[in-house]
C-alpha cells in the first residue's frame, strides 16, 4: 500500500458504466496530449469561454469568483465520479478491493513522481503532510545529533513540531526567511556535523515567493551527514519543481492546493536505499512479510516508502486524485502549460492592483519582486488583511490572508475578466 508500484494504465470501463480503470469518465474528455491529439496553449486560456472551465460544473467556476486556487482549487466533475468508484468498487469486491485500490495509489505515485520533476526514489502516502513529517522526524538520530535546521517562514506543520521538540531539548534554528534570494546559502552555513536535519519549503506559504537554490541546502546536508526534507506543496503542479542536486532529499506535498485532488493524498518521496527506521509507523511497513516467520519484539520494515508506510485508510481520496489526474493527462494540463497559465494569472492580478494606485498604507504590493519569482498566488501587504479579506467575501470574492499579507490564487479555470473583477472590489472596498 506504499504506492510503490509503477504499473501501466488499463483503459477499459470498469463495471457498472461508470469511470473506467483510469478512474476517469468513460465518456472522455475534450481534446488533450494524448493519442496523437493537440493538447491547449497558454493563449487559450485568455479566451472566454474558459477552455476547461465547463469540466467545473459541481463547483461553478464560472459564475464563482474563487481566489483561493492556493489553498482549495476547485475539483473537476471527474472526482465525483473517481469518489463513487471507490464506493462501487468496494460493494462489488469487498475485502478484495485493495488490488484496485493499489492500481489508483500507483497512478497517483507516478502523477506526483511527474510533478516533482521525475525524480527517483518511492513515494510513501497518508492522509495528510503532518502524519509524514511526525514520521520523518522520528527516524532521526536525535540523542547524537540533537540539532535541526530549519526557517522562520514555515507552514505550521513544521512550525508547530520543531517548537515542540525545542521545548523537549531538540536545539531548532530557525534562519530568517527573508530575503529569500540568500534564504538557502544561510541554511547552508548554519548546518553542521551536529544537525540531524534541514527542513525548509520550497514556495513561501505566506509570500508564495519561489526560494532558489535548494541543491546548495542539500550539499551542506550531505557534506555533514544531515538528512534534508523539502515542502513543495505550495510548488506541486503550479511552477516546475526541479529534483538536480536533491537526490537524497525527502520531499512532501499533497493534493489539497494545485493539484484538485482534494483532501485526504499527501506523500513522501523517498530517496533510493533509504535504510532509516521511524518509530512512527504501521503495519504497512511489513505488510509484504506477515506470512513470514517473526522473532519476539522485533520490528521489520518494508523496503523503500514502505518504511514511512502507514496502516489502513480510506482509499476514496486515491480515487478521486487518480480521476483528477487522468482528467489533467487528457486535457494537456501538464506543469510548464499550468505554469505559464499561472503567471499570466498572477501578472494580471499585479498590474490591475498597480492601475488601481491604492493607498499603500492600506493595502501594497511589493513591486521589486518580478513575477517569475513568485509561485503560484499574489500575496498584497495590509495592517488589516483579515477586514479586507471579510469585505471581499461579502462581495462574493474569495480570498485569504495569513497575518498582514492578502492572498489573491488564481486557477486555471479562470476568465481574465473574473481576476480583473476580483480587484476592482478590492478597490472598491479600501476606497469605501
Amino acid at each position: 500500500m506504499s504506492g510503490r508500484g509503477r504499473g501501466g494504465r488499463a483503459g477499459a470501463a470498469g463495471p457498472g458504466g461508470g469511470p473506467d480503470e483510469r478512474g476517469q469518465s468513460a465518456a472522455g474528455t475534450a481534446k488533450g496530449v494524448t493519442g496523437g491529439r493537440v493538447g491547449p496553449a497558454p493563449d487559450d486560456f485568455r479566451a472566454s469561454p474558459n477552455p476547461i472551465a465547463h469540466a467545473y460544473t459541481r463547483f461553478g467556476v464560472a459564475d464563482r469568483l474563487l481566489l483561493t486556487g492556493h489553498s482549495h482549487q476547485a475539483w473537476p466533475d471527474v472526482a465525483m465520479e473517481g469518489q463513487q468508484r471507490a464506493w462501487l468498487d468496494a460493494a462489488e469486491h469487498v475485502d478484495d478491493k485493495w488490488a484496485h485500490v493499489a492500481e489508483r495509489t500507483s497512478r497517483v505515485a507516478e502523477g506526483y513522481r511527474r510533478m516533482m520533476g521525475g525524480c527517483d526514489g518511492d513515494m510513501a502516502f497518508d492522509a495528510n503532510t503532518h502524519a509524514l513529517v511526525t514520521r520523518f522526524l522520528s527516524a532521526l538520530p536525535f540523542r547524537a545529533r540533537p540539532r535541526v535546521v530549519t526557517t522562520d517562514g514555515e507552514f505550521h506543520t513544521i512550525r508547530r513540531q520543531l517548537d515542540r521538540l525545542a521545548e523537549e531539548g531538540i536545539e531548532v534554528v530557525k534562519v530568517p526567511a527573508r530575503p529569500v534570494a540568500s534564504l538557502t546559502a544561510r541554511m547552508a552555513e548554519a548546518v553542521d556535523d551536529r544537525t540531524a536535519c534541514a527542513m525548509l519549503s520550497s514556495v513561501l506559504y505566506e509570500p508564495g515567493l519561489i526560494v532558489p537554490d535548494l541543491a546548495a541546502v542539500a550539499a551542506a546536508c550531505a557534506l555533514h551527514g544531515a538528512e534534508l526534507l523539502i515542502d513543495a506543496y505550495h510548488q506541486l503542479n503550479v511552477a516546475p519543481f526541479d529534483p538536480s542536486g536533491l537526490e537524497r532529499a525527502f520531499v512532501v506535498g499533497g493534493g489539497y492546493k494545485y493539484c484538485q485532488m482534494g483532501e485526504g493524498v499527501c506523500v513522501l518521496r523517498v530517496p533510493p536505499d533509504c535504510e532509516l527506521r521511524p518509530v512512527l509507523t504501521g503495519w504497512f511497513s511489513e505488510f509484504g512479510e506477515l506470512a513470514e516467520a517473526k522473532s519476539p519484539g522485533e520490528v521489520r520494515y518494508g523496503s523503500g516508502a514502505a518504511r514511512f508506510a502507514g496502516s489502513t485508510f480510506d482509499p476514496t481520496a486515491h480515487y478521486r486524485a487518480a480521476a483528477v489526474l487522468g482528467f489533467f493527462e487528457d486535457e494537456g494540463l501538464d506543469v510548464p502549460l499550468l505554469r505559464a497559465v499561472s503567471q499570466r494569472q498572477v501578472g494580471l492580478l499585479a498590474k490591475t492592483f498597480l492601475a488601481h494606485d491604492l493607498d499603500p498604507a492600506v493595502v501594497g504590493l511589493d513591486e521589486s519582486t518580478p513575477v517569475e519569482a513568485r509561485a503560484g498566488f499574489l500575496g498584497l501587504v495590509s495592517p488589516r488583511a483579515g477586514e479586507l479579506s471579510a469585505a471581499l467575501r461579502e462581495r462574493g470574492v474569495r480570498t485569504d490572508f495569513r497575518g498582514d499579507m492578502l492572498r489573491f490564487g488564481p486557477a486555471p479555470y479562470l476568465e481574465e475578466r473574473q481576476i480583473v473583477a476580483a480587484i476592482d472590489a478590492l478597490a472598491e472596498v479600501v476606497r469605501g
